[in-house]
């Protein structure tokens, strides 16, 4: 796991490569936290590349810029393929290609010498990367299935940068589109305070934007990048005439998956939230790590830790566990440091945790397992149960649904009952837009708070281009599709990338396996949604591998307790930061305050909104206004310089 820089000129003629290249060296300080072990660049007339390492196989060599076949081709390449061993094997025998090192990166560079663009689809892993090929004047790149690694993109007069990190495309490109009046993207923003994340392809930044997940492209000096979606993921679902051999299926896939995600030249641990994910994950791993260091963080506030129930479930399988507790001042004195980290705002408080966890983390290892994917995948969270238990008013003739919607709107907010009236009244298509509901439509439009509120933007905007492609899929299902290409790659994977990034820390996560997915996309709803319980089949799948008392356990993720402490022991922090902000143009300083209000006063749970707006004005201090400056700890280990 690195960070890489590539830039392409506009016009062969007549690129600027000197001044160019002294740019991109400067930007790969600023992702040195990606790759401490390592880092180079190089350039020709049209092309400048560069890299930062963190070295975890064969890490002797495989530099980057990585040449290939007599320099012809230079590979800057950000993640692991897993299938590297059997794709080099493939690839000697089948056209008797030659390697010069031992690592993955070369089988990527070498698959794309002789297979073209269909490469992507011979990748098992995490990965973004460009090859910059010096005989036919082509850059091309391409971002993993599930957008596990990040691709940003921006172009100018000179021509096109690509990068790893926002922050390093924000150092290159011109000063009115960073910190300009119209450097924030304010459709972006909208879709931010209700989603708690800007959806792909946007960032922050107007100018700046990512690649979308799945997508492969092309680009020659001068032209614009063309762009293909190589991996539209579906779900053909099948009958399950025999239960036992898809449990079975499925487990064998995932012990495939961990097995392969386990190949380093240095030790793997795991992160252990006590849940079954994460512990399947780790109980796999140590069949091939007897002494697998686990560990997990939480917090001194009772119903806010998974501390004991992860030590209990470690004890269980047998594997060492380490455990960081964070304080809330942590908590507020972090909060600056990791919105640097994370390039763009996510409203998601188990990034603090996270953080800590992979600091703790990287004191002992380089590469930590985890369980992201598994609910998108298997259909873990209870909402996907949605569709089935509104099934009777949903089903109820559409003048009767309409009552039910104003018999909502009349009720007092936050009465009991209130929401479900609401959703029952309205389809699948409008309802659901992903796991994150901060600030409804109405709420924005209604409250003022958002100074740039447009009617003509909406989450479905982000979400119907998906539910149109899932057509014919029910409503569960519908909803896993939807969270594949919004809560997924937009929360849980860029939070699990910043988070592990910013310490240095390499994160794999062997339910976001190619492999698994095949098995998982074919499990009917009945297998992995009951009445009384979410992801049954994996449920089954596991019950020979995790311990019986962790199997039905009820999913807790990583509690953060800001509802009580945005009442008190952060509430004076809270207060100072709304009324610091500069962003008041965009987002109603005084709104902000009173929603802080209320929420002290109890009038209503307004934790999660506060948190959201928090984080926005914060970046914006940082980004835009230039106010706040975080401190940027340099790397606590040896590192190559």
């Amino acid at each position: 796991m690195c960070g890489l820089i590539g830039f392409l000129a506009a016009r062969s003629d007549a690129p600027d490569t000197p001044d160019i290249r002294a740019a991109i060296e400067a930007s790969l300080v600023l992702m040195r936290h990606r790759g401490p072990d390592d880092g180079g660049s190089w350039s020709d007339d049209d092309a400048v590349i560069g890299f930062r390492r963190l070295s975890l196989i064969d890490w002797e060599h495989s530099h980057q810029p990585l040449p290939y076949l007599d320099n012809r081709y230079h590979l800057i390449f950000n993640g692991e393929i897993y299938n590297y061993l059997e794709l080099r094997e493939m690839l000697a025998e089948k056209f008797g290609a030659t390697f010069a090192t031992e690592g993955d990166g070369e089988a990527i560079v070498a698959g794309y010498h002789y297979l073209g663009e269909d490469i992507v689809n011979h990748l098992r892993g995490m990965f973004s990367f460009l090859i910059w090929d010096s005989v036919d004047r082509v850059v091309f790149g391409a971002r993993d299935w599930f957008g596990i690694k990040p691709l940003y993109t921006y172009t100018d007069e000179r021509g096109s940068f690509f990068a790893s990190e926002k922050k390093a495309l924000l150092s290159v490109a011109a000063p009115a589109l960073v910190d300009g009046e119209d450097a924030v993207n304010i459709v972006a923003l909208q879709h931010y305070l209700t989603l708690q994340y800007v959806p792909e392809p946007a960032s922050m930044h107007t100018a700046i934007t990512r690649i979308d997940s799945g997508s492969s492209f092309t680009v020659r000096p001068g032209e614009a990048p063309v762009v293909r979606r190589y991996f539209n993921p579906d779900f053909p679902i099948k009958p399950v005439a025999e239960p036992e051999r898809l449990y079975h299926e499925i487990a064998e896939a995932l012990r495939d998956s961990v097995a392969k995600h386990m190949r380093s030249d240095f030790t793997v641990g795991a992160f252990l939230s006590g849940g079954i994910d994460s512990t399947a994950i780790a109980a796999l791993a140590r069949e091939h790590n007897p002494k697998l260091l686990t560990f997990t963080t939480g917090f001194e506030r009772a119903g806010f830790s998974e501390i004991d129930v992860a030590a209990e479930s470690a004890s269980a399988i047998g594997v060492e566990h380490i455990t960081k507790v964070v304080t809330p001042q942590e908590m507020m004195d972090i909060l600056p440091l990791i919105v640097w980290y994370l390039d763009d705002p996510v409203a998601d408080p188990a990034l603090v945790p996270l953080y800590f966890i992979a600091r703790e983390a990287r004191k002992h290892v380089k590469v930590v397992l985890s369980g992201e994917g598994a609910d998108e995948l298997f259909g873990g969270y209870t909402i996907y149960r949605e569709p089935i238990s509104l099934r009777h008013l949903t089903a109820a003739p559409d003048p009767v649904r309409r009552a039910l919607g104003s018999l909502s709107r009349q009720l007092p907010e936050g009465m009991r009952g209130k929401d479900l009236l609401r959703r029952s009244a309205i389809g699948i298509e409008e309802r659901y837009y992903g796991n994150a509901r901060i600030f409804r439509d109405d709420e924005l439009r209604d409250s003022g708070l958002l100074r740039t509120y447009s009617p003509d933007v909406s989450y479905t905007d982000v979400t119907a281009p998906h539910y149109a492609a899932s057509q014919h899929l029910d409503d569960s299902t519908r909803m896993q599709y939807i969270d594949l290409f919004t809560w997924l790659r937009g929360d849980i994977l860029v939070k699990a990338d910043k988070m592990t990034m910013a310490n240095s820390l390499e994160l794999r996560v062997p339910f976001l396996d190619t492999a698994v997915f095949e098995v998982a996309s074919t499990i009917p709803v009945e297998q992995k949604l009951t009445k009384e319980t979410t992801k049954y089949a994996l449920r089954r799948a596991l019950a020979e591998i995790i311990p019986a008392h962790v199997l039905n356990r009820p999913k807790l993720g990583f509690p953060v307790p800001t509802r009580p402490w945005l009442k008190d022991i952060m509430y004076d922090w809270a207060y100072q930061t709304i009324a610091e902000s500069g962003a008041d143009h965009l987002i109603r300083t005084q709104g902000a305050l009173d929603l802080l209000q209320a929420h002290r006063d109890g009038q209503h749970d307004y934790s999660r909104k506060v948190w959201t707006l928090l984080v926005f004005i914060i970046w914006h201090g940082i980004f835009v206004e230039g106010r706040i400056q975080p401190a940027i700890p340099a790397p606590v280990y040896p590192v190559a310089v």
